[in-house]
């Protein structure tokens, strides 16, 4: 996905025309009230002045916008403009190059420069020589410049240099004797001058300033300091971010109860089978309560349907025992024993409570006993878990081992594992709180790069955008104006070419933002700065 394709997600999102807030916009000019003073008085001091001019302030600021404003006013008949740029040439003879070029100067020195600047005084011309980025000049490139400036009798040129402030300390650094420049330091954006630098900006893309609120443009301002390439990053942020959570709040699917009808439907069917097998699972024969009726019938397995003895009393027999164990009957109930059963049990199949399966193959033949009646607790033993052995013998009557307690120790033992499962939920919240990333970054080398994606004020809008993307995102706080900044970043590269080569494979919402590459050393200042 190229970043084309990214900028045409944007525009057509908001039907623009063009990107408003891109660095460079053909035709676009603003001038608020307090610039137009500033450019009056660079064009009174370059026709009465002697000195350097020298326009300072951050990057963003709109230095360049002035130039250009200035160049733009000047008589065209009078004044030929000469503009330089320090990026990639600030020492001297890269400057004095290009100004030979622009003047038609055959060598690129400070003599053969002001001769031609004397001709063309003659004639009644005069040369505006403005250096762009002039805080990348070095200090032979300041010392030519004053040369230049203080020019000859006949003539000199107007020199301007626009630049950051820490040129101010570069020229103070060459000693000077007299006072050789003049500063004029810019001041930010009012409100309402970003207010209508927003407005302009839109308007000029065929949109308007409805597309933010006024909690929206106080929000920005307050951001951007006031400074026009602030204001642009931070506008178009704004609107990015606005952009991603309508798109993601119309693809989340709802929740809650609004589900699909089908899936109702499927899901409560599920249930009903569940309950209905639960229901008719063989573990369900339980012993009678104590209200039974007392004709009700159970079924004991017995291992070859001997002869009642005792006094008529049904009877089991145990292999190893010599003599038979009456069955508990009314008034003479004792507890059956468990263990034993289950030893001599075959083959038979039985459900939970150790009863055979009704209309199995394996289903023994068995014996009636009479309920105890109305009042009379029913012993834990009338529900045998046994099955019986093959070959019949003799059962002792010594007195039966009590076997029930094993059973309550059995059915409970699941109950632990309940709130194990429900503690694998707490677990979840575990990557939005890795993806704020503070200690990520602090642990990385400083000369390697992250990609840049968007800043927020708000947390939330940050953790549901790496929680949505996944994988590299995560993001960090920083504190910026005194209100916190949270800043989205992508992956972690080697070098610069690796980070910008990740940028042309991100999706197109995320190019969109118009991703940066950045070391994680200037994270790393930013998040030492916070703390």
């Amino acid at each position: 996905m190229t970043s084309l394709h990214a900028d045409e997600a944007f525009l057509g999102h908001y039907q623009l025309s063009h990107d408003p807030f891109a660095p460079r916009v053909p035709g676009f000019k603003f001038f608020p009230a307090q610039r137009k003073p500033v450019l009056g008085q660079l064009h009174h001091l370059a026709r009465y002045s002697q000195l350097l001019l020298v326009v300072t302030g951050p990057e963003g600021s709109g230095k360049t916008l002035l130039r250009q404003a200035l160049v733009a006013s000047t008589n065209k008949q009078s004044v030929q403009s000469v503009v330089v740029s320090a990026r990639g040439a600030g020492d001297a003879a890269g400057v004095l190059r290009q100004v030979a070029q622009a003047l038609n100067v055959g060598q690129a020195d400070v003599d053969a420069i002001l001769a031609q600047v004397v001709q063309l005084a003659l004639t009644g011309q005069e040369v505006y020589l403005l250096v762009d980025d002039a805080e990348q000049l070095d200090e032979s490139a300041h010392e030519a410049l004053m040369i230049l400036a203080a020019g000859a009798p006949e003539g000199r040129p107007h020199v301007f240099l626009f630049g950051e402030s820490s040129m101010i300390a570069q020229l103070e650094a060459l000693h000077l004797e007299e006072e050789r420049f003049h500063v004029i330091e810019l001041q930010p954006y009012t409100e309402e001058e970003t207010r209508e630098y927003l407005e302009q900006r839109l308007e000029g893309a065929g949109r308007g300033i409805e597309l933010f609120t006024a909690d929206q443009i106080s929000d920005i301002h307050e951001s951007s300091e006031g400074w026009p390439g602030s204001i642009n990053q931070v506008a178009r942020d704004a609107m990015i971010e606005a952009m991603i959570a309508s798109r993601t709040a119309v693809k989340r699917p709802k929740m809650g109860f609004n589900m699909p009808k089908k899936h109702v439907l499927a899901i409560s069917a599920v249930v009903v089978v569940a309950v209905a097998a639960a229901w008719l699972m063989p573990g369900r024969n339980k012993a009678p309560t104590t209200g039974a009726p007392a004709n009700e019938q159970a079924q004991l397995p017995l291992g070859q349907g001997q002869p009642a003895a005792n006094g008529g009393a049904p009877a089991v027999e145990f292999a190893g025992n010599t003599q038979p164990m009456p069955l508990p009957l009314v008034g003479n109930s004792q507890p059956v024993m468990r263990g034993p059963l289950a030893e001599a049990a075959g083959g038979i199949t039985e459900g939970d409570d150790g009863v055979p399966v009704e209309g199995s193959s394996a289903t023994p033949p068995t014996v009636t006993t009479t309920a105890p009646p109305v009042g009379v607790p029913a012993g834990p033993a009338p529900t045998p878990a046994a099955k019986p052995t093959p070959a019949p013998t003799q059962v002792a009557t010594a007195k039966p081992a009590p076997v029930p307690a094993p059973a309550p120790v059995a059915k409970p033992a699941p109950a632990p594992a309940k709130p194990v499962v429900a503690a694998k939920p707490a677990e979840k919240p575990a990557p939005v709180a890795k993806a704020a990333g503070g200690t990520w970054y602090a642990g990385q080398a400083p000369n390697s790069y992250v990609v840049q994606i968007l800043g927020t004020s708000s947390e939330a809008t940050a953790q549901n955008f790496v929680k949505e993307q996944g994988g590299e995102y995560r993001y960090f706080k920083k504190v910026l104006n005194g209100k916190p900044l949270y800043v989205i970043t992508y992956g972690n590269f080697a070098n610069r070419d690796a980070a910008v080569s990740a940028i042309k494979a991100l999706p197109a919402k995320v190019q969109a933002g118009k991703p940066w590459p950045r070391t994680v050393a200037s994270v790393q200042q930013e998040l030492a700065t916070t703390r």
